[in-house]
């Protein structure tokens, strides 16, 4: 058994090496408990929250926003730290370590809350639990940006960590399907699946993740200590990097804006309630699918190109919704059909170019801010996450809508607008940021030639 462990895990070389699927495979599943998350955080939990715990959707979406302005400095810092030092296990594998006892402790209190859970807690819960997410995914996304230094390999990285997170999507989104059909209204029992998931799903990918491929990540020469303005300054001066980022959090509130609204969509606008988890398993049925086609188009029309076509199909599919009404209802399930395959176009294709843009910065400065980079890209998607529920919650209930409650057709009308223009306005932001990028895959094999000379 160790001879084949060896075997399956031998140490990766970077440049152009192909991984093997199996590796890639095992080097992907820590996707799962983060993606695990993502879906309840987004879907369920202000839900739930608010229906059985007496917090407000204002109160909820004030929470999360006021989280981010604390991730808009823990964030950046992990970033900055986690382009210096060592260690025996290697400078990924200790910041993902040390970030999983963070996330699993707060985990367990958002999934299995105690007696008198409200704001306070909520809130503490919250904060700890997306600086441990940070602690995991900084360090994670940086060290599959330093796996190879292959355009395309880069992109087959990323379809197999989008192709795992759509699988555990997938898996959260069965669980509440199957829980309102044998214990309807049962919100604990909700919670605590969602939380079995998320902590049993790290116990078990966290030791495949970090065994899978080697981390030989070391400082280069060139890196000095930055103190945290400069940081910024340094970010802020990296044009491809800040189009590459407000793509990623447009994108991603779109995204989340949707998925948000969507049980409030289908159980009060649809009137369709014993469809709220289903309708979204529906979706990321065909979203695990969606990966492999939007690898196959970026190797002929590039990522950025390819980011761009996906999230313009994306803005014409929620602009369809406003065409959907209660009594339409195949209608919405063809548009969540597409919605599905047209799902995490972009995400993967930037996911791939921050790694590149970070070579070309190390091209012109001779440093790595492999991590800096992507703890921006990392602190981008979450704050999209923020907008999306501290935006959408608030002002659906400005117009009226209440969850539970037998709401007038202007509210409904209300929500059925945030649920379709909102999608669709950042999704066209999204494509806008990557239009004429000019680090297409010749470019970077021009960059990856001068960084080997």
């Amino acid at each position: 058994m160790a001879t084949l462990h060896a075997s399956l895990f031998a140490p990766a070389t970077r440049g152009g090496t192909r991984l093997t699927p199996l590796r890639l495979a095992a080097f992907s599943s820590l996707t799962l408990p983060i993606y695990a998350a993502q879906g309840p955080l987004a879907v369920y939990l202000p839900a739930i929250y608010a229906e059985h715990y007496g917090l407000s959707l204002a109160t909820i979406g004030l929470i999360f926003l006021l989280e981010r302005v604390w991730g808009a400095v823990a964030d950046p810092l992990i970033g900055v730290l986690g382009d210096y030092g060592s260690s025996r296990l290697g400078r990924r594998r200790t910041w993902i370590l040390a970030g999983a006892v963070v996330y699993a402790a707060a985990a367990s209190t958002l999934f299995f809350p105690p007696a008198g859970f409200g704001a306070p807690l909520l809130a503490g819960a919250l904060f700890l639990f997306y600086l441990g997410w940070s602690m995991i995914q900084i360090p994670y996304l940086a060290w599959s940006g330093e796996i190879s230094r292959d355009y395309d390999e880069r992109t087959r990285i990323a379809t197999y960590g989008t192709v795992a997170g759509s699988i555990a999507l997938l898996l959260v989104l069965i669980l509440p399907t199957v829980i309102d059909q044998l214990r309807p209204d049962d919100a604990a029992l909700k919670l605590a699946s969602f939380g079995l998931v998320v902590i049993g799903g790290l116990v078990v990918t966290l030791p495949l993740a970090l065994t899978a491929v080697e981390d030989n990540s070391r400082p280069p020469v060139a890196n000095a200590r930055m103190p945290f303005a400069r940081a910024v300054r340094l970010i802020l001066g990296e044009t491809l990097l800040l189009r590459v980022i407000l793509s990623d959090f447009a994108v991603t509130t779109g995204q989340l804006i949707r998925s948000a609204l969507i049980v409030f969509f289908v159980s009060a606008y649809m009137r369709r309630p014993e469809w709220a988890s289903g309708l979204f398993l529906f979706q990321f049925v065909f979203g695990i699918a969606a990966g492999p086609i939007w690898l196959r188009i970026s190797t002929r029309l590039g990522k950025h190109r390819t980011a761009i076509l996906g999230e313009l199909v994306q803005v014409a599919i929620n602009l369809g919704l406003l065409l959907v009404t209660p009594a339409r209802f195949p209608l919405l399930l063809a548009l969540t059909l597409a919605q599905g395959l047209a799902q995490g176009s972009g995400n993967l294709m930037l996911r791939s170019m921050v790694a590149d843009v970070a070579d070309k910065h190390r091209l012109e400065t001779g440093a790595d801010r492999t991590t800096l980079f992507f703890s921006v890209f990392s602190l981008t998607s979450k704050a999209g996450m923020a907008a999306a529920i501290g935006i959408a919650l608030p002002l659906v209930a400005w117009l009226g809508f209440t969850p539970g409650a037998a709401n007038s057709p202007a509210a409904l009308h209300g929500l059925l607008l945030v649920f379709a223009l909102g999608p669709a306005a950042a999704h066209l932001i999204s494509a806008a940021s990557l239009y004429r990028f000019p680090l297409d895959q010749a470019e970077h094999a021009r960059i990856r030639r001068a960084l080997a000379d």
